[in-house]
């Protein structure tokens, strides 16, 4: 939908553009060329200085030369030695650097072991590149203060290695550079620095077994030629052009970047080899093919800028310029632009904006060199001008950007406007940037350069001299405040910033000379290979209908392709594209033709899957209020095994038919089921986008088990859910090292800093936490996380959290935040989580528990909504007098879901509180609880005097899903117990919904579990009766479990302390992730899954007594029961409610108490005794959620 949304928009705006609707379809529907991160640097020059030729060379003359030798398959790591130049590493080097004369080594080294590669160096020197760029890239400057400048060490390097190469041949110039290092390492001086003494007898050591005169003679000799001092200057000159001199030492891989060290070589090759070995096989590359030649002319740049072909990691910035035009800002109508010499009636597809500061040096520098770069000569660019001045800029440069504007609407068609404000700039940054002080009087000697200069260059001087005369300071500084803000609001580009924007690419020039006029080349000829071309060529055949003649000029043409360029940039396109034209659907096509409609939608559907009923409820609503041109391939299975689709589907969207005509009434989106199966048990679920945590709110029937038969004569149901709270999600990452496992973060508002809080998993590193929208600031919680780990580029510049980052929710589609961390000084090596011995625990423990007592018991633990909170605050005071409960609060944990296992747990809440003078609080997932219990409990909790929290957690998108709701509920009970308690609560003990308790459950909470995360029940085997039954003795479970028990998973203890220390949690995520995926696997997974990790999480063994089961245990053992479960016999299939009765003789009267109080509460009546009917069983292949199938599936839990 937001894909649809925006190709809309776009359509919207080229449609105002006046492009006719056939183009618009057209530019909407062409796919631009995949984009490329193959920029290859073309070094092709004599300045290249190769060691060695495959081709050509004697030493390879045994190497054979069939090209298709590179398909043949070898081992691994082994190279294929075929006579051809395929690989091309030149480095690019300084060689007075260490880098530099260490790579001549490693060359000459794998040289010498025959690496099938030919090797190469360009030559420069650093000190000259700076010099050069001091002097505002003149070479000629550098050449006339010859004289009087010295000789820097590398130009010394490069002259002395060209005379070598000239005269005595590549190998001994390449041993001279290896002679200058060895001397260079030898020498006594420990700094290692290069000296000209190296140099000088690295030369002589070279020439002296082959020199006929003395080498000493030849140095001196050299000194006054002056074609060796000017070869190597143009050498560095260009490195220098190409921008590779800021990278000190490089490497280019057939025109490739990469870094000089040995493992990037040989990485460098393994991936150009794959490219090689497919245009051999397609047959672009014979074996008289030049390799380098084909790569660098068909990819090849002129120059390398990592910030404008930076790799895919960091995507260039893009913004629609043709948003702000119709959304009626001026300042781009308004720019007047400047071209090349005699190409202002050109076409330009590709336009440069320059957003300068002129009063800062790298402002006129950028503006400076865009001026050049029109001087260079380019036939598909024009050049537009956007001062972005700090506040109150000086009378000069206020007079200065006056006079460019002039130039600019007036002028630019002059031949040598270029020129006149090439020099313009000069003037301005040599008399008014460079003096230290500029008075008031000097606006006339201003005036009167200005007339100078333009006289000089053909330009006439009057319209100057009159402008200026009556020039208003005040008005025009009104122009630029509108331009800095449009270029604030728009682009996002503060005033004062320095950035060129190419049809819509941002290019934020940080450092002075990082953009020069090559770079703008190079943006130019990037734009249009990659962004442009294909849009310059649709535009172009473009018959206009609806546009004046007069107005077809080449700047409307241009701007069109500007502004369209500029949108479409910003379009979010899939790495991923499918050609559907290509398929055949001549009989099993939808066809639906609308000529009018600006978007195409080609579906392919399996109208048998679940992704076929969302997409096919997607298309409808599509059709229905775009009628878009469609056409729905039908691609269905070609056999099944099962029927595919298990449920009815409805997709549910906001549309204006849900406001009212008449009044001021909104009926809200919703779903209508019509002619469903009246005697199948159904469930209701609702499919929610990720981040979304969605419950129902009225719900008069159990949602998980539908017979609408029973309704009565109405035979309809209805249910009303709310969307409850947003899901802020992130992934938390420590450079070099493993995600921070156990960090715990919290998140709250600035008045209030802990609101929610949560642990890091080790798996990706993720995190959730529930919010609304607004601001929000996230931290580290107090205690070891903020003593070992500090939050990386964090700070929101507040004196009061400095190491808090600010989050703002302010749609509904929840937030992913990637936070990094680093370590603080002196505790690189400390562990986050402390695994130790029992005693130090239990200190641990004790000193953990104050700090978070003081801290964090107040955590604000409703966080779910205000009326909650203030029901369980109500409950809190009253729980703790009522019945004169004392001592330590005793946590229990339960999960249940539909109305027959909500009565379940009614009557265990009972049965604990009946039996415990202690405080006791529940938890209770709240994904599937029901309104009806969501509105008892408050009240029960009152009247019994407890406390209870509702918690949720949402399934991480990252781990397999289960797709039953059965098998998710199970996964709740052991997935999620150290992100979904907060941080605070020290041990719970899950306890489930059909669980009658006949013991003080406060014994088992303060039972030293002897360190261990968990402590289970093991299945007791004294029913000799069910020995069949009992699987763990037998096969794989046999061999896994290697002796130890095989536990039941309906009563369990979670010392949460330990279990987050020891990353229980994340090891039993691993284990289910890797299990789950096998449909065999798992198949009771809340008990398998911890049973089958119990060699990594280990399991405490509780006493026998402490959970009863008929079906395993037998009557011998009962009268010692704390705790009685009703697992369901697989041999009786005895239905739940009349096993109760049968079993446990207090069910009954607990049972009353619990649907008398409830009817109370509901105002309802209710049955002393109520009949017990079996369960019907459901034929239906949708349902999972009949009463008689919740059994089976408790069964199989239990068994």
């Amino acid at each position: 939908m937001d894909m649809v949304h925006q190709v809309l928009s776009l359509a919207d705006q080229f449609s105002k553009l006046k492009i006719p609707q056939s183009t618009v379809q057209k530019l909407l529907s062409t796919q631009p060329p995949a984009e490329s991160n193959m920029f290859r640097v073309d070094f092709r020059s004599t300045h290249v200085h190769y060691l060695n030729n495959l081709e050509e060379d004697a030493k390879y003359r045994r190497w054979r030369s069939n090209i298709n030798e590179i398909l043949m398959p070898v081992f691994p790591g082994q190279l294929r030695y075929i006579r051809k130049n395929l690989f091309h590493a030149v480095y690019v080097l300084d060689p007075a650097t260490v880098c530099g004369l260490e790579s001549v080594d490693m060359i000459l080294s794998m040289y010498e072991n025959n690496l099938p590669m030919r090797f190469g160096v360009i030559l420069y020197s650093t000190t000259f590149i700076k010099m050069v760029e001091m002097s505002g890239g003149e070479l000629q400057v550098s050449k006339a203060e010859d004289g009087q400048v010295g000789e820097d060490i590398s130009t010394m390097i490069i002259r002395l290695f060209i005379y070598m190469k000239e005269n005595q041949g590549t190998h001994m110039a390449f041993q001279f550079l290896s002679n200058v290092n060895r001397l260079r390492t030898e020498s006594e001086d420990s700094s290692g620095a290069l000296e000209v003494h190296h140099v000088e007898g690295a030369f002589v050591e070279t020439l002296l077994p082959k020199a006929k005169t003395p080498p000493q003679d030849i140095l001196l000799k050299l000194e006054k030629e002056q074609n060796f001092k000017e070869l190597s200057q143009e050498s560095s000159m260009f490195v220098l052009k190409l921008g590779l001199s800021k990278l000190q030492c490089c490497l280019l891989m057939n025109g490739l970047v990469f870094d000089t060290n040995e493992d990037a070589l040989i990485n460098a090759m393994n991936d150009e080899l794959p490219r090689i070995q497919e245009q051999v096989y397609y047959g672009h590359i014979s074996s008289h093919t030049n390799v380098l030649e084909k790569f660098l002319s068909e990819s090849g740049i002129q120059r390398y800028n990592p910030q404008i072909v930076a790799d895919t990691k960091v995507k260039p910035r893009f913004i629609s310029l043709a948003s702000s035009i119709l959304g009626g800002e001026s300042e781009l109508n308004e720019i007047n632009y400047l071209h090349s010499p005699d190409t202002i009636d050109d076409l330009k597809p590709v336009t440069h904006l320059l957003a300068v500061d002129i009063t800062s040096r790298k402002g006129m520098k950028l503006l400076h060199e865009g001026i050049r770069y029109l001087i260079g000569g380019t036939k598909s660019s024009r050049l537009g001008v956007l001062f972005s001045v700090n506040p109150g800029p000086d009378l000069p440069s206020l007079l200065f950007m006056k006079v460019f504007e002039i130039t600019a609407s007036s002028y630019s068609h002059k031949k040598k406007v270029l020129n006149f404000l090439d020099q313009l700039c000069s003037f301005y940054a040599s008399e008014y940037m460079l003096a230290s002080s500029t008075s008031a009087e000097g606006t006339q000697p201003f005036i009167d350069k200005v007339c100078e200069l333009a006289d000089a260059n053909g330009i006439p001087s009057n319209g100057y001299k009159s402008i200026l005369s009556e020039f208003s300071v005040d008005e025009f500084r009104g122009h630029l405040n509108k331009v800095v803000q449009f270029l604030y609001r728009q682009l996002a580009l503060e005033s004062g910033s320095n950035a060129v924007i190419t049809n819509g690419r941002v290019t934020v020039s940080v450092d002075e000379g990082e953009i020069l006029s090559h770079d703008l080349l190079l943006l130019e000829s990037v734009e249009f290979k990659q962004r442009i071309k294909f849009i310059l060529e649709i535009i172009e055949e473009v018959k206009w209908q609806d546009v004046d003649p007069d107005m077809l000029t080449s700047k409307f043409i241009s701007d069109v392709i500007m502004f369209v360029s500029s949108a479409m940039a910003t379009r979010d396109r899939s790495s991923e594209s499918a050609r559907f034209e290509v398929l055949n659907a001549k009989y099993s096509a939808v066809v639906l033709n609308n000529g009018n409609s600006s978007i195409h939608v080609d579906a392919v559907v399996d109208p048998l899957s679940p992704s076929g009923q969302k997409l096919a409820s997607l298309l409808r609503v599509l059709w229905k209020h775009i009628q878009p041109s469609m056409r729905i391939v039908l691609n269905p299975l070609s056999s099944l095994v099962d029927i595919p689709l298990k449920n009815y589907y409805r997709y549910v969207i906001p549309t204006m038919d849900d406001f009212s005509t008449t009044d001021y009434t909104i009926s809200g989106p919703k779903a209508f089921f019509a002619n469903m199966p009246l005697s199948k048990t159904l469930t209701m679920n609702l499919d929610v986008p990720e981040p979304w945590l969605v419950e129902p709110v009225i719900a008069v029937h159990d949602l998980d088990n539908i017979l609408l038969e029973n309704l009565g004569d109405t035979r309809t149901l209805q249910a009303v859910f709310e969307l409850e709270a947003l899901l802020l999600t992130g992934h938390c990452s420590e450079k070099d090292h493993e995600p921070p496992r156990g960090l715990q973060l919290i998140l709250g508002t600035k008045s209030t800093p802990h609101l929610v809080d949560t642990l890091v998993m080790a798996n990706l590193g993720y995190w959730q936490m529930k919010v609304f929208p607004g601001v929000w600031y996230l931290q580290l919680a107090p205690g070891r996380s903020s003593e070992l780990y500090l939050l990386k580029e964090g700070g929101v510049g507040s004196h009061d959290t400095p190491l808090s980052k600010r989050i703002t929710i302010d749609d509904l589609r929840g937030k992913l935040v990637h936070l990094e961390v680093v370590k603080k000084k002196g505790k690189e090596h400390e562990n986050l989580l402390i695994s130790s011995d029992d005693n130090h625990l239990q200190e641990g423990k004790k000193g953990n528990r104050d700090s978070w007592n003081s801290n964090l018991l107040k955590w604000a633990s409703g966080f779910i909504s205000g009326k909650e909170q203030l029901k369980k605050s109500e409950s809190t005071s009253v729980g703790q007098g009522k019945g004169g409960r004392r001592g330590k609060t005793i946590n229990i944990f339960s999960i249940a879901s539909g109305h027959l296992y909500e009565r379940f747990l009614k009557i265990m809440i009972l049965s604990v509180l009946k039996n415990s003078d202690r405080p006791v609080k529940f938890w209770f997932i709240k994904n599937y609880l029901s309104p009806q219990f969501k509105d008892v409990i408050p009240l029960m909790a009152k009247e019994y005097g407890f406390e209870y929290e509702l918690i949720t957690y949402k399934w991480p998108t990252w781990l397999h899903k289960q797709k039953e709701k059965q098998r998710i509920i199970w996964a709740y009970k052991i997935l999620f117990l150290d992100v979904i308690f907060p941080l605070s609560l020290e041990k719970v003990i899950f306890v489930d919904a059909d669980q009658i308790v006949r013991a003080d459950m406060g014994e088992l909470y303060d039972m030293d579990i002897k360190g261990r995360p968990l402590a289970y029940t093991p299945f007791c085997d004294n029913n000799k009766d069910m020995d069949g039954y009992r699987f763990w003795r037998q096969g794989f479970w046999k061999d896994h479990l290697r002796g130890r028990p095989y536990h039941i998973s309906a009563l369990y203890v979670v010392d949460l302390v330990k279990f987050r220390e020891t990353a229980a949690g994340d090891n039993l995520r691993v284990f289910y992730e890797t299990l789950s995926k096998d449909p065999n696997s798992l198949s009771n997974l809340d008990q398998d899954l911890p049973n089958f990790a119990q060699h990594t999480v280990p399991i405490f063994s509780l006493p026998q007594e402490w959970l009863w089961c008929e079906s395993w245990c037998g009557n011998a053992t009962k009268s010692k029961a704390k705790t009685i479960d009703l697992c369901n016999n697989p041999m009786t299939k005895e239905p739940k409610l009349q096993g109760a009765r049968r079993i446990v003789p207090e069910w009954p009267d607990l049972d009353f108490e619990a649907r008398q109080f409830t009817a109370k509460v509901l105002g309802e009546e209710v049955e002393p005794q109520e009949p017990v009917a079996p369960a019907k069983q459901s034929e239906d292949p949708i349902t999972d959620s009949s009463a008689k199938e919740e059994d089976d599936q408790e069964s199989k839990s239990e068994l």
